[in-house]
């Protein structure tokens, strides 16, 4: 994971359904017959998903460094195949802003009908989807946030601080319940310099702090494997005692939970970040310490092509009194845990 405003996962409630566009329904300004279900698990349904004007929906999204990202690409091409009158352009995905900012005005050059952007950096990236909103080509800004609502549509996105309020819950509900006195809670931070980042640790403070906790040793990672075992190995031979642990991000958890087997220490839980499918796995098992994740789910990406086609289409969202697609979107971070772990498993990523 990387950038301003970023990231990762989380689950729309409402009006749109997890998978996208399988909750986009009944809208008055198409009165075409509804379509046949396209292919995936969650086919469009109800008169949203009946065929519109044909529109070119442009995509740009960082390289696929992580299963995150890589089911972020995945499950907006998999969506936009879902509609018949759909063209999906997608840009060589990288994580050079340079590059980025190049590819994307080279779909503002064609002219396409509306754009899907995932920046590597929300700030860098802004005056870009202003000249994009400028050319009246609408702009749905997935998860990492532009600095200006002026260069975009529409933003939809996970929770952050949602992600660090349901980990803090979690862990703060088990110790309570444990009668575990002063606890030594740790966190595995991301990307300190990220916003996303900030947001998740603020979430996570202020969580414990209700029950009268605090964070104790917490270093910051960098959303890998690598990064993860590396800095989880630091943290625990800082820390001799520990009642529970925080990784914010599941793929940089493979390699937490690496450093966590190599040091031989088991008298504490952990929670993830994200509701990656090796992390949900392990929870099911229940053969380590990891014991929940809470969600952020790239499905996202599924409901950005959907809510850009009815913006391109001049559609609403036909379950919404408002004939127009909302400004912003916030998904809601479920707690996984094993009671719950197989209802989530299906919506879950490849790390």
């Amino acid at each position: 994971m990387t950038t301003s405003g970023m990231r990762r996962r989380g689950f729309l409630t409402g009006a749109l359904g997890v998978g996208a566009g399988a909750a986009l329904t009944a809208c008055t300004s198409n009165a075409a017959p509804a379509a046949g279900p396209g292919a995936g698990s969650a086919p469009p349904a109800g008169a949203n998903a009946a065929p519109g004007r044909a529109v070119t929906i442009g995509f740009s999204a960082p390289a696929a460094d992580h299963g995150w990202i890589a089911a972020i690409a995945k499950n907006a091409q998999a969506q936009a195949g879902r509609y018949t009158d759909v063209t999906f352009e997608a840009v060589n995905p990288t994580n050079d802003i340079t590059q980025q900012i190049g590819a994307v005005e080279t779909l503002i050059n064609k002219k396409v009908d509306a754009l899907v952007i995932l920046p590597n950096d929300g700030s860098q990236l802004t005056a870009l989807g202003r000249r994009a909103m400028a050319a009246g080509i609408p702009v749905i800004n997935l998860d990492r946030v532009f600095d200006s609502p002026l260069a975009y549509r529409t933003w939809i996105g996970g929770d952050n601080y949602g992600m660090g309020v349901s980990a803090g819950n979690y862990i703060g509900t088990r110790l309570k319940a444990a009668g575990v006195a002063n606890p030594v809670i740790g966190e595995l931070a991301g990307i300190d310099s990220l916003p996303l980042t900030q947001a998740r640790s603020k979430g996570f403070r202020d969580a414990l702090a209700s029950f009268g906790f605090k964070v104790g040793p917490r270093q910051a990672a960098d959303f890998t494997a690598a990064g993860g075992q590396r800095v989880a190995a630091n943290l625990l031979q800082a820390a001799p005692r520990l009642d529970a642990l925080w990784n914010q991000d599941d793929d940089q958890g493979i390699g937490v939970l690496a450093a966590i087997q190599q040091s031989g220490r088991g008298e504490f839980f952990m929670v993830g970040g994200a509701g990656s499918n090796n992390a949900m796995r392990a929870i099911q098992a229940d053969n380590s310490v990891l014991k929940a994740t809470v969600t952020y789910s790239p499905t996202m990406a599924s409901s950005a092509i959907a809510l850009a086609r009815l913006v391109a289409q001049r559609r609403g969202m036909g379950d919404l009194v408002e004939k127009e697609v909302p400004a912003s979107i916030t998904l809601a971070s479920a707690t996984v845990t094993k009671e719950n772990v197989a209802d989530y498993l299906p919506l879950g990523f490849d790390s």
